[in-house]
This record gives C-alpha cells, structure tokens and sequence, in this order.
C-alpha cells in the first residue's frame, strides 16, 4: 500500500477539479492511503462541496501552514503582490512531504521539494491544470516531473517536443475535470434569459490579457443594450491582489476591478472570483465565448459553440502554438463595435465548427471509462510497476 498525497496548495480554488476526481477515484478503491493536502480553509470547503461524501470519508484532510517564525514575517511582507506563503509551505513542511512515497499536484511549484530540498525519492505526479495552448505549459520544468498526465494528443505531443519529457513518463487519461464539473450551470437571474449569453473570460497575466487595455470598452458595450446577456469571470486571480505579477512571462500591473455602474445593470453577472468561475458553471450556460488566452475556452468547446478572441497586444498569433485556440473563432484588434462583431460571428460560426471540432479531439482523448478512472489507473500501474520496487 502506498501513500499518495494530493497538495492543494492554491491561493484560490480554481485548480482543485483537475485532480480531486483523480484522489476520490484511488480512495473508492482502497489500495493506498490517500491524504489530501491543503494551505487555506477556503480548499477545504470547496473539497466538501465538490467531494462524495463517503468517499471524503475515506482519505485523510490535513491542513498545512507556515511553522517559522521566520515565514510568516516573510509572508505578511510580501503576501499582497506575490504568493509568500504557497512558496514557503514546502519548506516548512519538509518532514510532512518525505512521510509520502507521492505526491500528485495540478501545478509546478511542487518541483520545489526535488530541486531546492534534495526530495529525490519522493515521486512528483503531475496532473497539470486546464488543456491550454500557453508556452508556460510546456517549458522544460514538465520533464522534472516522474510522471505528466495528460487530456489529450496535444498536450501529449507538445510536451514531447517543446518540454523535453520523455514519452514513457506521460500518461493520456482525459479531462477528470469533466467528471466532476461537466453538469454545473449558472442559474442566471437576467431578466431575459432567453436572449444569447456572451461569457467574458480574460487571462490575468498584464502582457496577455485583454482585460487591462480592452476590458472596460467590453463591459461598456453591454450597458444600455438589449441584444446580449453578459457573464464576466475572469479567470480567478486576475483581482485576488491589487496588483498582478506574472512569471512567464514577466509582468507586474496593478489592476481595477469593474466600476459599481456595470454592477448595477441587470444583463451583466459580474464573478471576480468564487468558485463558480472555475467550475464550468458558467462556460457550460454561455452561449458565446469572448477571451484572449485562457484555457477554459476549451472546457466551452467540450460543445462547439461561436468564440471571438480580442488580440489587445497586437500578436502575430497565424501559426504559433500558444495561439492554436484562436482557431476556433473571429479574432478582434479591438473592442470598437463588439456587439456587431458578435452578430456577425454568430453569423459565421458553421465556418468554424470544423476547426473547433478538430481542437476538441486533439485536446481532449474521451472514452467511456471515466478519465479519473484512467488517471487512477495511471498512478497505480506507475507506483506498482515492476521497476518501481
């Protein structure tokens, strides 16, 4: 029996589905002992929302938080522009971590344990976050992982060929995202429902959002009208500090949340970051997408539908992989007459549908077995194979 920890170790909730399914599909079987791992009280409650149960029952939930005194000074420094505490969490915990003989996580911070803190044995299972076209997914640090699971031929070949990672180290198990969020859906309150509802979700990071040049003319645009319904979620941390600091690739902007008069109109459903935002509850009742770069646009195209994308950094995006999602729709310089563009992308959408439909098949590789079934079969087959000892 081996014990496998699945670290939540997330400033928000955003990440959790990717491999929450994944843990309750290993703890229904009862082979190994399985602990779930979190850094903020806001995780937990979203397990226990998301989470069976009788099958919360069979894992163990731990807290982990920062033990130095050293840390936490650290960490009320620098919490407000970057994530202090995630960062110290490893290091605070080291004895926590090498109790285990894995560890699965959804992001790459993690590596932290093997390349700062000399955690060699210890296995690092990735389950990676969202089945995104972004360069950062597939930098060399994926190959630093002992195994990398994977939506779809996409992923798999992208990390083959851009990250380095070797093949027998991938894993193609689906989207367990779909497992768990793929029957969410916003009960909207707009006073007409039945008109088109445009979802607006732009990236967080300054230097590929369209939020900090276009975000306010797109808002603007569906005041006063009555043609659209709008659902703004942005992805999550966009506003979770006042300013945005982004790695890869480098950016610092301080951000402004939507102003009070777009609050006020009844089409716009404004969610700057609960739980809806990222499960699916909202992409799975739009009608229509509006986005730059992020991947939860292939989570709306799970059902092929009409997306425009705002290039408000002037890209030259034809034929680069960071940009294969532009694929799929119109692709707007501008938010200067956007509720026309949307009418006429709606117009033109059966052009698309077989860019869009060759996306999702490359993206996503469904079956009838359930893919956090499959990823659970991954993770035994890997921690029980013969050259595993």
């Amino acid at each position: 029996m081996k014990r496998i920890c699945f670290l939540f170790n997330h400033d928000q909730t955003h990440q959790l589905a990717h491999s929450l399914p994944i843990a309750l599909s290993l703890a229904a079987r009862g082979e190994h002992r399985i602990t779930l791992a979190f850094a903020k009280p806001a995780i937990r409650q979203e397990i226990e929302r998301q989470a069976d149960p009788a099958l919360l029952a069979k894992v163990e939930l731990v807290q982990l938080g920062l033990k130095r005194g050293a840390s936490q000074a650290l960490a009320g420094v620098l919490e407000r522009v970057v994530p202090a505490t995630k960062l110290l969490i490893y290091r605070d915990n080291l004895d926590f971590f090498r109790s285990f003989d894995a560890v699965v996580v959804s992001e790459k911070t993690t590596l932290l344990l093997k390349t700062r803190y000399g955690l060699d044995s210890l296995k690092l299972i990735h389950t990676r976050h969202g089945a995104g076209d972004r360069a950062i997914g597939f930098n060399p640090e994926s190959a630093k992982f002992d195994l990398v699971l994977v939506s779809g031929p996409k992923i798999r070949d992208r990390l083959i060929k851009d990250a380095g990672l070797a093949p027998d180290r991938i894993a193609l198990v689906g989207y367990p995202k779909f497992d768990l969020c793929a029957d969410n859906r916003f009960a909207d309150t707009f006073p007409a429902p039945e008109r088109p509802t445009v979802i607006y979700n732009p990236h967080p990071s300054p230097k590929l959002s369209s939020w900090f040049k276009d975000g306010a003319k797109v808002l603007e645009a569906f005041r006063s009208q009555d043609r659209y319904n709008l659902i703004f979620a942005p992805h999550v941390m966009l506003f979770e500090r006042k300013w945005v600091v982004t790695v890869d690739p480098p950016s610092l902007a301080r951000v402004q949340p939507p102003g009070p008069e777009f609050a006020r109109e009844p089409r716009i459903h404004i969610d700057t970051g609960s739980a809806a935002s990222s499960d699916m509850s909202y992409t799975n009742r739009a009608d229509i997408y509006l986005g730059d770069v992020s991947s939860q646009v292939y989570e709306f195209l799970r059902s092929p539908r009409t997306c425009l994308f705002l290039n408000s950094h002037g890209v030259d995006w034809q034929g680069d992989a960071n940009y294969l999602h532009w694929q799929a729709g119109p692709v707007l310089e501008s938010a200067d007459g956007l509720l026309d563009r949307i009418d006429a992308a709606i117009a033109a959408h059966s052009d698309y549908v077989p860019a869009q439909q060759a996306l999702i098949d490359a993206t996503f590789s469904l079956s009838e077995r359930p893919s956090a079934e499959r990823a659970a079969d991954a993770i035994t087959a890997f921690l029980e194979g013969p050259t595993r000892g």
